[in-house]
């Protein structure tokens, strides 16, 4: 049977992030299926993957009733980088107004909702960090550290720094590094980013982590 609540994302660290990430939260009393790009038929997972595929296939799917709920959680990336947060809302409102679709007022900070004249299911969208500033999944883990592991961090960040002859990663993937790095520093290393989802890792108080775990609430009611 084909999953009636579909949230796509990226790739597969994304796609174990958000698995654990709901399962924390509680959000599986109305189970989501996570899904990538290629999960779809695609070739790669990527943004613009996931951009095609929403447009092809879920789309299509929410139209005609084989899925009931959906949303979409991408990065922004960088402006620098060819992407960004203007960049990346833009081409994401451009394919989903062809399709029928209109925001809904006080979309934003708080994550985005996408209305239908037909009368279909609210559709989400999250461009990671925080819906208003460039960046990735990593910095909205970064954002929403726990207390307890801002030292850690902060020693993954230094370590980075003195990296003899310097970091051989690009400058826009420094976020990947230290959240990998504080990650490999962990009681289970070597586990993924869906590591980060752990109980006691993230602060559950963090305005950004209630912000997105409303938002999901509110594209996947629990009833």
């Amino acid at each position: 049977m084909s999953a009636k609540n579909v949230l796509l994302v990226e790739g597969e660290s994304d796609r174990g992030f958000f698995e654990d990430l709901c399962k924390l939260w509680g959000v599986s009393v109305q189970p989501i299926a996570v899904r990538t790009p290629r999960d779809a038929g695609h070739a790669k997972d990527t943004k613009q993957a996931a951009f095609d595929v929403l447009e092809k296939t879920y789309l299509p799917q929410l139209a005609d009733g084989q899925i009931e709920r959906l949303a979409i959680a991408v990065d922004a990336d960088q402006h620098a980088n060819g992407g960004g947060f203007a960049r990346t809302r833009d081409q994401l409102t451009q394919r989903l107004t062809l399709a029928g679709y209109h925001l809904r007022a006080g979309s934003g900070a708080g994550g985005f909702l996408f209305g239908h004249s037909d009368g279909l299911n609210d559709l989400g969208a999250w461009l990671m960090p925080n819906n208003a500033d460039d960046g990735m999944l990593e910095d909205w883990i970064q954002l929403n550290l726990h207390p307890g592991e801002a030292a850690l961090m902060q020693h993954a960040k230094s370590s980075i720094d003195q990296i003899p002859g310097g970091p051989k990663f690009k400058p826009l993937r420094r976020s990947k590094a230290e959240v990998a790095t504080w990650l490999a520093w962990q009681s289970e290393p070597d586990h993924g980013l869906w590591q980060a989802a752990k109980p006691g890792l993230l602060d559950n108080a963090a305005p950004q982590l209630q912000a997105l775990k409303t938002w999901l609430m509110r594209v996947f009611p629990a009833n």
